[in-house]
């Protein structure tokens, strides 16, 4: 087998690159290549270097900076492109590619097209409104970082925050890139907000999401919807920095703030301590110098209010002399009203009539008017009543009096009749009888009557008297044996009944 192989040229790997490249080159002089454009990048150069692939497999690209200026189009990341242009190989690293001539759109890239859906989508859901979004806390004490530990981004910002303002800071390690790099991510940003305040691991005030540059499919993860809802999710304020200024992930939507790199999160996250040591400084110089200001302007005020009052010895001296001229003015005055106040009284009693006199004027006019009045009475009244009397008014009036009088005795009877139905002698007629004592009282119980002396009974048809045979009344209220009886006395003849009710009419 050794003998066969032996027979073969041998051949320099420089004399195989040029035969490898002579033939893809003669074999493919001429192709046009329809693919999505990733990792597309401009070199200082001019040249533009990119990869053109579907989902099977990628092809390398190059357009040389003098084709550059003449394509049609912009290449960008997610375009889908067909790419006219001759295949060649790069010897410098074994890998072959096309060289770019001619370029034109193909239709939208399927991964932004995607992207575009997935945005719409989480806007509608409301996970990007404005409204959600919370302030940072203006110096975190503890600061929660999910990236790569091993980039240099997480080195960027421990730099930075130590230049600006010395924080604490947590790493949570994740990949930032392939196969379950998202749900890494989600699961770091959820594992951050789980962690208790007051526990052995301190919770962050504030949350960076950080990742460096890279090509649309790089940053894929940080579009996942998993990513998206976990930082919308987050109760911890959060910042994403992802990528370059120029790249932009969903989860720059759902964040509380967007920084275009790590290194400006950093920035955004804490204040320059320098910075707010001269600010406070200068606060204080300057509380300092406005509270001496107020003082010596509240100071000058109250000199210039001063000077321009009048000594209180002045004030109390013009005060005194008022007073004593009043004093000696009111001397005199009293004296003098007194008199005033008598010749005043002198002239009104002067005019004033004396009660006698008025009394005789006043029985003067009332005899004049009585004997004026009973000359003209029976004249005034006789005259009007006689000519009411004779009117069909008078005739009316007599006939109501009379109506009215005859209602009245109707009336008057029924009561009469009413009052004699409910007198107590209708209850004597039925064989009861009033007792009253010597006072005319009427008495209704045995306890009432006295122990000696005589009763009167009235029946249904007269009253008789009564003597008291001395009774003693049991505390039951029966009488005990009756004391002996004095000899009856002949009955007198009844009196006439006294009517004591009296006659209604």
């Amino acid at each position: 087998m050794s003998d066969r192989f032996n027979n073969l040229p041998e051949l320099s790997v420089s004399e195989l690159s040029g035969a490898l490249k002579r033939t893809v080159e003669e074999a493919y002089g001429r192709v046009r290549v329809r693919g999505e454009i990733s990792g597309f990048k401009r070199a200082a150069s001019g040249h533009l270097y990119m990869a053109i692939k579907d989902e099977n497999a990628v092809l390398d690209g190059v357009c040389w900076r003098g084709t550059a200026g003449r394509l049609p189009i912009r290449p960008e990341d997610g375009l889908e492109v067909i790419a006219t242009g001759r295949i060649t190989t790069y010897p410098g690293r074994s890998k072959y590619q096309i060289v770019i001539e001619d370029m034109e759109a193909a239709g939208e890239g399927a991964l932004l097209k995607l992207l575009e859906e997935r945005r719409r989508k989480l806007a509608e859901e409301g996970l990007f409104a404005e409204e959600r979004k919370r302030p940072l806390p203006y110096l975190p004490e503890v600061i929660g970082v999910v990236t790569s530990p091993t980039g240099a981004v997480i080195r960027d910002i421990l730099h930075r925050l130590n230049d600006r303002f010395p924080r604490r800071v947590l790493i949570w390690p994740v990949i930032v890139q392939g196969d379950g790099a998202a749900e890494k991510v989600a699961a770091a940003i959820a594992g951050f907000n789980r962690l208790e305040k007051d526990g052995m691991v301190p919770r962050p005030d504030l949350l960076i999401v950080a990742r460096g540059g890279g090509s649309l499919e790089d940053l894929w993860a940080f579009n996942e919807e998993v990513v998206v809802r976990a930082a919308a999710a987050s109760d911890i304020p959060l910042i994403s920095a992802v990528g370059h200024e120029t790249d932009t992930t969903l989860i720059d939507f759902a964040s509380d703030r967007r920084a275009p790199t790590p290194t400006a999160a950093a920035e955004i996250a804490v204040p320059v301590r320098a910075d707010l040591m001269a600010e406070v400084a200068d606060r204080g110089r300057r509380l300092d110098q406005a509270s001496h200001r107020g003082l010596d302007q509240r100071r000058q005020y109250l000199e210039g209010l001063g000077r321009g009052l009048s000594h209180p010895r002045r004030l109390l001296e013009s005060a005194s002399q008022r007073l004593d001229d009043g004093a000696e003015r009111l001397v005199g005055a009293l004296p003098r009203l007194l008199k005033d106040r008598g010749q005043r009284l002198d002239a009104a009693s002067a005019r004033l009539t004396s009660p006698a006199q008025m009394l005789r004027r006043m029985a003067e006019t009332l005899s004049d008017r009585s004997a004026r009045l009973l000359e003209a009475g029976p004249r005034a009244i006789e005259r009007p009543a006689m000519r009411f009397a004779d009117s069909r008014a008078g005739v009316r009036m007599d006939a109501a009096i009379e109506q009215r009088l005859g209602r009245g005795e109707e009336r008057l009877g029924n009561l009469a009749r009413q009052l004699e139905n409910l007198s107590y002698r209708r209850v004597l007629e039925r064989g009861y009888s009033v007792v009253r004592d010597p006072d005319g009282k009427v008495v209704s119980r045995v306890s009432a009557l006295p122990e000696a002396g005589q009763v009167s009974i009235q029946f249904a048809d007269g009253a008789v008297d009564a003597a008291l045979g001395g009774a003693v009344v049991t505390e039951a209220g029966k009488p005990s044996e009756p004391a002996p009886q004095p000899k009856r006395k002949p009955r007198a003849k009844p009196s006439p009944p006294v009517d004591d009710q009296g006659s209604l009419f």
